[in-house]
């Protein structure tokens, strides 16, 4: 298994958007990238940890390339825009993709130039390497499962769109 975490947003949706891709095996949400060892969601939110919410996913590169995992995750994120996904503000809202092995980085480094070869307005997903991570709360993981019908920055329209780009390949 290979571990990506991905920053798009509001965790809860990203995490349920990116379980339903084919491949992925685990998903788990937290805190990447901060100033602050093991922060809350406080810390997070109104204390400037620096921190972006993060979808840690485990995915089998047997079943899925990480290539493929970012197109998809593309299709969920509004790429230009800068600490803002939806109506949620903040630096912890930024979008980012954080790697732990130097080999991930062309793969990755490619997928954006590709992305801002579509996109008429400069991309705003950052690529870095893990500095750190937190895992987030309890009740933050699986969120939307848990709470049918929450809020989510990612609209029904993106995971029907996921289902459509899933079925055609």
């Amino acid at each position: 298994m290979k571990r990506i975490y991905l920053a798009g947003g509001c965790f809860w949706g990203a995490e349920a958007y990116i379980a339903m891709i084919p491949g992925v095996v685990k998903t788990e949400v937290g805190y990447a990238n901060g100033k602050t060892p093991h922060p809350s969601y406080e810390d997070v939110k109104y204390r400037n940890a620096g921190h972006a919410e993060t979808v840690l996913v485990e995915y089998d590169p047997e079943r899925l390339s990480l290539s493929r995992l970012l197109d998809l995750f593309y299709l969920a994120i509004d790429p230009t825009a800068l600490n803002r996904q939806g109506h949620d503000e903040g630096i912890q809202y930024r979008t980012g993709i954080f790697y732990t092995g130097e080999e991930d980085r062309p793969v990755i480094e490619t997928s954006l130039a590709a992305l801002q070869a579509v996109t008429d307005k400069p991309v705003a997903v950052a690529a870095e390497p893990l500095e750190n991570y937190w895992t987030a709360e309890e009740y933050h993981q699986k969120y939307l499962d848990k709470n049918p019908g929450a809020y989510c920055h990612i609209g029904g329209a993106v995971f029907e769109e996921l289902r459509r780009a899933l079925e055609q390949g």
